[in-house]
């Protein structure tokens, strides 16, 4: 096996959620100590809502990477534990509008608190430079695959 080959194999390893699987797990222990018991995938949900809210399930999938039936699965288990509602959508009445409820903007500040020392632990040791580096690269593999 050449060098090329070992690096490739390497970078598929890590695209393919090693890193993002521990950033996941690390994100949903740091929610669990202030007592949120959301997953990581139900808080990139809240997190767009958060940004804008009155968003239709297909533009939520869109933020968040997710196909259709997996964002309806997660607004449901949201839905269910009274963090989101939706809301028939009075220009198209087959699409559905997510808005937070009052406890679901409750955990805004709590959430983002968790989701940053998250990302601070994730960067810990890594310079400025690198982190930009880094970045360049997955969105231009990013791009590379989006054509």
């Amino acid at each position: 096996m050449n060098l090329q080959s070992n690096i490739a194999e390497d970078f598929y390893s890590f695209l393919s959620g090693k890193a993002s699987s521990a950033i996941s797990r690390r994100l949903q222990r740091n929610l669990k100590e202030l007592e949120i018991n959301i997953t990581a995938e139900q808080w990139s949900v809240l997190y767009c809502l958060w940004q804008e809210e009155g968003l239709t399930q297909q533009e939520l999938a869109n933020k968040t990477f997710r196909d259709k039936p997996c964002i309806t699965r997660l607004i449901n288990n949201l839905e269910k534990m009274d963090l989101v509602i939706r809301v028939n959508d009075k220009n198209d009445r087959r699409s559905n509008l997510i808005y937070l409820t009052k406890e679901g903007r409750r955990l805004r500040d709590n959430g983002m608190k968790q989701a940053t020392k998250t990302i601070t632990e994730s960067l810990d040791g890594i310079d400025p430079e690198s982190i930009k580096i880094a970045q360049g690269i997955l969105d231009k593999v990013f791009l590379n695959l989006k054509r």
